[in-house]
């Protein structure tokens, strides 16, 4: 599935899109922002997480922190990450390819605020090495994706 399920999806709801195939791996946020040329903060890091007894997609830039308090605000519960084994099962992607589109599973996307800093950004495309440049508003128009609040901006951020 993964980067084929990606571009079927794709071409049926945004075929003008390009897929971005890099040679280089985009696994994680740093790695992505070094191939693709851009800041981290422009990586659209697709987070699956169990919140309660729903699985769902959260969609943050590259450099925020998913906020516990905040996402028990909005989503009703502390966010707990998946194993990578769930995480293929139920999107169709591995770890470092994961995102919203193509999934094989139908799960709420949620995206959050943080995206709107950027006039595009860039999440991954279902490939360790594949990414695709989109505006927020679209990303999370084709993917049927509520906007939220539950990330921490990295300035805030306390390490």
């Amino acid at each position: 599935m993964s980067l084929e399920s990606v571009r079927a999806f794709l071409a049926e709801t945004a075929p003008d899109l390009k897929i971005i195939d890099q040679t280089a791996s985009t696994a994680t946020v740093a790695e992505a922002a070094l191939a693709l040329g851009v800041e981290p903060a422009r990586i659209a890091k697709t987070l699956s997480v169990k919140v309660g007894d729903r699985v769902v997609l959260i969609v943050a830039r590259g450099d925020a922190r998913l906020d516990n308090r905040k996402t028990r605000d909005a989503l009703g519960g502390k966010p707990r990450m998946l194993d990578a084994e769930t995480v293929m099962e139920l999107t169709g992607h591995m770890v470092g390819g994961v995102c919203p589109f193509g999934l094989a599973t139908p799960l709420p996307v949620y995206c959050d605020i943080s995206l709107r800093d950027f006039t595009t950004v860039f999440p991954a495309a279902g490939s360790r090495t594949a990414s695709v440049e989109i505006t927020p508003d679209r990303l999370a128009a084709i993917t049927g994706a509520e906007w939220v609040d539950v990330c921490t901006p990295p300035a805030a951020s306390t390490d």
